[in-house]
């Protein structure tokens, strides 16, 4: 067994190296195998020691360690031998495909000698025959081509004898293109023998060139003539050599002067836009202008193209003359956006304007129309949104000015109310119609709009911030709460010389309106229909801010409110003061019945009434009675000690009347008077009353009474008290003004003795019964 072993592992030692030096990549790694020798690592190198391995091994490791890796090994060298004999089976098998493939080359190859000399041979034969057809036919050849070339000497002599001939027709068919083709062609051979064989048609064809160039130059310069076939003209011109640069400054000057035709006109621009707008209307006369106009502003591109190439440094020139006729378009269109128009006819406008752009931009790139026409287009769309607001401006200022009408027709409806509700639709049905109107612009396709849509959306949004400002301004105006302007002056003397009250009033209640309705309701459109923007810079702000409108008309509302009750206070005033200025208060004498001042006084309070009716609502608050106050119940308290009172002497009792009215007014509660005004019919009526009495018992303290002036003001005050409680809503302020009324008469009186109960009473009922008869109660 032992002897067996040895040359066992002498072959297997000798495969292990052939492997090895077959499938080493790098000699060099055997060398450094070799100094690693003495580790258990170098078991797979060349340089392998078995005893020093082993001994090494016994050394190191343990006999269960031993044991495990005699298994490993066992286990290594199978896998190894199953690897080399898969290496030989899959070597041999390529062996025996390469063995096939030599074989079968060198079958083939065997009879490729004799077939490559017999196709050497058939070579020969055909070049030795294409040599002999070639020798046979040198001459005929040389002698065809020969002939070949006289014939189109020929031809050429032919063309320049015939050149008169043919230049003459094509100038009487005015094909002038054709000769100037002809001419220049022949022309090497007029410069080669001009002089001597062809000098006769040299001459002819030259007075014939010289005819021409004649004609082409009347061409040039005639006004009948399109600018296309100038233009081709004076390209014929530069082909033949004539000196066209003298030509280039009266041609522009043509060019020029071709604009004003291609200028939209403003009594054409409704037809353009209608055609634009609605395709389907008038398709055989409104389409007729817009195809001429486009025509024509095709021809003009035409030209620009031909005035560049002839003059090819003429492209500045030629940008400001479409500059021009851009300026010229927009200007037209700023006119025109002046008046009341849709955005349908604007937007027709501006395609007509948009594909003139177009058309030239491809003759003319380098003039950058489309984005010359984007800056001049924003000047134009401005206007137009500025020129919208200030019509619907307009429209609401028409629907506030008809409140004045005339008595008759005031008595026919409720003006007031009509104004009212047409201001109201006038400016919410307005502004969803403008902003309609705007949306279209922003929905439309056109090249010119989609750049600007923010910037269209930035001008509607500041222009309802400016719109409302100025409506607030011209609340303003028409309340004569502003001086008017000189072009304000058609809507000051719109309704007369004085503001009319009811105006006024009608204005307070349309600015709470504006506040409560109009704004939310156009910041809830505006932001679905135009958000966005941002072409103002958002370092600017937002341009439309509701809040700050909100207070504007908030704040215009409370104001035009109290001048709604200052104006009508006033006139009430100027009554009073007639009242107590005019007699003479010293000998007036006794009292028979209420004096007129209070029927005419009554009768203001039921034209104010009447108004208040018509704008404002009635108020939800309780009325003020006369026992809800403390001061009201010292008061009565006061005319129960009056009366009592009634048996004393005179003297005595106008003194006790005045100590005791005084001693009240320390003990009484201090009645409110002066209230905020409200936006109801009482609080109106009520404000007005409260300032009138005020101004009331400010004159009575201004005159002097004898005892039947005081006794007629005691009788006037007391019959206002049942009136004036239909018509207020605090009882107790007015019966306290009406109190300090007759206690200011009574200071200024020289004997102030009142009426006795029975009198005053017999005189208050009969003027009761009067007044009803003529104001019946409505329902």
């Amino acid at each position: 067994m032992g002897t067996e072993d040895v040359p066992l592992d002498d072959k297997a030692k000798r495969m292990r190296d052939l492997l090895s030096s077959f499938y080493s990549p790098d000699p060099s790694s055997t060398n450094d195998a070799s100094s690693n020798h003495g580790s258990l690592d170098a078991i797979d190198t060349t340089s392998f020691d078995a005893d020093q391995y082993m001994n090494l091994l016994i050394r190191k490791s343990n006999l269960e360690a031993l044991l495990q890796r005699h298994v490993e090994m066992a286990a290594e060298i199978k896998n190894i031998d199953t690897d080399l004999q898969m290496l030989v089976y899959e070597n041999y098998n390529k062996f025996i495909s390469a063995t096939d493939a030599i074989k079968r080359m060198k079958s083939n190859i065997v009879g490729m000698e004799t077939n490559m000399d017999h196709l050497l041979d058939k070579i020969m034969s055909v070049q030795s025959k294409s040599d002999g057809v070639n020798t046979s036919l040198f001459e005929k050849r040389e002698h065809i081509e020969k002939l070949h070339r006289t014939r189109n000497l020929l031809r050429k002599v032919q063309f320049i004898y015939d050149l008169p001939v043919r230049l003459e027709k094509c100038i009487k068919s005015e094909a002038y293109a054709d000769a100037v083709k002809f001419y220049t062609g022949a022309m090497p051979i007029f410069k080669a023998y001009g002089d001597s064989s062809f000098q006769d048609c040299k001459q002819a064809s030259e007075e014939a060139i010289a005819i021409m160039v004649k004609n082409l130059q009347g061409k040039l310069f005639s006004d009948s003539e399109s600018i296309q076939a100038r233009a081709e003209a004076a390209v014929l011109l530069k082909q033949l050599d004539f000196p066209v640069d003298s030509l280039q400054a009266k041609l522009l000057e043509k060019l020029e002067q071709s604009l004003g035709d291609l200028e939209l006109k403003p009594d054409e621009i409704e037809n353009v836009s209608v055609e634009s707008n609605d395709p389907k209307q008038g398709e055989v006369s409104d389409s007729i202008p817009i195809a001429a106009h486009e025509g024509s502003v095709l021809g003009f591109a035409e030209a620009i193209r031909a005035y560049r190439v002839i003059f090819p440094d003429s492209e500045g020139q030629l940008t400001k003359l479409a500059q021009d006729l851009v300026v010229k378009h927009f200007e037209t269109t700023q006119q025109y956006v002046k008046g009341r128009i849709s955005s349908g006819s604007l937007l027709g406008v501006l395609r007509i304007i948009w594909t003139d752009v177009l058309l030239m931009d491809e003759v003319l790139s380098e003039a950058v129309l489309p984005g010359f026409s984007l800056e001049a287009a924003q000047v134009a769309l401005k206007q137009y949104v500025a020129s919208t607001f200030s019509y619907l401006l307009r429209d609401i200022s028409d629907a506030l000015l008809r409140v004045n009408v005339s008595s008759k027709e005031a008595a026919e409806e409720l003006p007031l109310q009509v104004a009212l509700e047409a201001s109201k639709k006038a400016v919410l049905q307005g502004s969803m119609d403008v902003l309609l109107d705007f949306r279209k612009l922003l929905d439309d396709d056109l090249g010119l709009l989609v750049e600007l849509r923010d910037f269209i959306i930035d001008w509607v949004q500041e222009g309802f911030q400016d719109f409302f400002r100025a409506l607030d301004d011209r609340f303003l105006l028409l309340s004569g709460r502003k001086s008017s302007s000189s072009q304000d002056q058609d809507l000051t003397g719109a309704h007369g010389e004085k503001v009319l009250a009811g105006l006024v009033l009608v204005l307070a209640q349309l600015s709470v309106f504006i506040e409560q309705t109009a704004v939310p309701r156009i910041t809830e459109e505006i932001a679905a229909s135009f958000s966005g923007g941002g072409g103002r810079g958002y370092e600017n702000g937002p341009a439309f801010v509701p809040g700050e409108i909100c207070r504007i008309f908030r704040s215009a509302g409370e104001k035009l409110l109290l001048h709604y009750t200052k104006m009508r206070t006033q006139k009430v005033s100027t009554l009073l003061r007639k009242r107590f200025t005019t007699p003479n208060w010293v000998k007036h004498k006794e009292p028979r019945e209420v004096h007129m001042f209070v029927d005419l006084f009554l009768q203001e309070l039921k034209e104010i009434g009447s108004e208040v009716r018509q704008i404002l609502p009635q108020g939800l608050s309780r009325k003020h009675r006369r026992s809800d106050s403390n001061g009201s119940t010292a008061s009565s308290r006061s005319n129960q000690l009056r009366d009592d009172k009634m048996t004393r002497s005179n003297t005595q009792r106008a003194r006790s009347q005045l100590l005791e009215t005084h001693l009240a007014k320390l003990f009484k509660q201090k009645v409110e008077i002066f209230t905020k005004v409200e936006y109801t019919q009482e609080s109106v009526v009520t404000t007005i009353v409260k300032l009138c009495l005020k101004s009331l018992q400010e004159f009575a303290r201004l005159q002097t009474f004898n005892r039947s002036g005081f006794q007629q003001i005691q009788l006037d005050i007391q019959f206002l008290r049942t009136p004036l409680k239909e018509t207020v809503e605090d009882e107790a302020a007015i019966d306290f003004l009406l109190d300090e009324v007759i206690v200011a008469a009574s200071e200024r009186c020289l004997d102030p003795i009142p009426l006795e109960p029975p009198i005053l009473d017999r005189l208050i009922q009969a003027k009761l019964a009067k007044w009803k008869e003529q104001n019946p109660v409505t329902p």
